[in-house]
């Protein structure tokens, strides 16, 4: 005998996960550095959003720091 009712998959409820498993970090910033950071963008193109250009900045700080002789303090 047919089932008169279809069986669907229930989706889960709330919010889907999409930025993956990282851990959140919750910071205070000084006007003057959000002014800096929003300068930064608006040379690079403008498009970002605050907190991909800082994942971004922070990664060019790692990559300058890792470098041999670079980003080094005196």
């Amino acid at each position: 005998m047919n089932r008169s009712i279809r069986v669907t998959k229930k989706s889960k409820r709330g919010r889907p996960v999409t930025t993956g498993t990282g851990v959140q970090i919750g910071m205070r910033w000084h006007e003057s550095t959000l002014a800096q950071i929003d300068a930064w963008i608006a040379q690079n193109g403008g498009e970002l959003t605050r907190p991909e250009a800082i994942r971004r900045l922070v990664e060019q700080g790692l990559v300058m720091a890792a470098a041999p002789g670079k980003g080094k303090h005196r």
